[in-house]
C-alpha cells in the first residue's frame, strides 16, 4: 500500500481515503473536484494593514528629512532632525522581517475558503474545508495521484 498524504484529519493511500471524518476506498469516488469560496476581505484588509505599519515609519523618517532640509534652521537643529528621520526609517528595519514574515505566511494561506468534492454513488460528498491553500494543495494533488488510472494499478 502506498501513502499519498497523511495528518492527523487526512489520510490518502492507495487503498482509500479518509477526509472529514469519513472513508472511501478509491473505487467508490467516481469523480473529484475543488470549489473556491469568496474572498475573505478581513484577510486581504490585515495584508494592508502590515504593508502600512512597515511603510509608514519610513515615509516619516523621509519626511522628517525633506522638512530638516528645506526649513530655515540651525546646522544643528537640520542635523538633529536628518539623524532623527534616518534613525526612524532604520528602526522599522527589525520589525519589518517580522511583519514582512507575517504576511508571507498570510499568502501562504490563501484569502478564501478552499473546498474538495467527491462523486459517490449516492451523490455528492464533501471532502475537505479548509482555508490554508498550502495544505489544500498537497491534499488535492495527493488524491488526484492516488486516482489516476496507473495508481489504481
Amino acid at each position: 500500500m502506498t501513502t499519498y498524504y497523511r495528518d492527523p484529519e487526512v489520510l490518502i493511500t492507495s487503498a482509500g481515503v479518509r477526509m472529514n471524518g469519513r472513508e472511501f476506498r478509491l473505487p467508490e469516488l467516481l469523480q473529484v473536484w475543488y470549489t473556491k469560496g469568496t474572498r475573505s476581505w478581513g484577510v486581504i484588509a490585515r495584508r494592508g494593514a502590515l504593508g502600512l505599519a512597515i511603510l509608514l515609519p519610513l515615509l516619516a523618517g523621509g519626511f522628517a528629512v525633506l522638512v530638516a532640509l528645506t526649513m530655515d534652521a540651525a546646522i544643528g537643529t537640520t542635523l538633529a532632525m536628518v539623524i532623527g528621520g534616518i534613525l526612524l526609517g532604520l528602526a522599522v528595519m527589525p520589525v519589518a522581517d517580522l511583519l514582512l514574515e507575517r504576511v508571507d505566511r498570510s499568502y501562504d494561506r490563501g484569502s478564501r475558503n478552499l473546498e474538495i468534492w467527491g462523486r459517490i454513488r449516492d451523490g455528492e460528498v464533501l471532502l475537505m474545508r479548509t482555508d490554508d491553500a498550502q495544505r489544500f494543495g498537497r491534499v488535492y494533488r495527493a488524491l488526484t495521484r492516488a486516482l489516476e488510472p496507473a495508481a489504481r494499478r
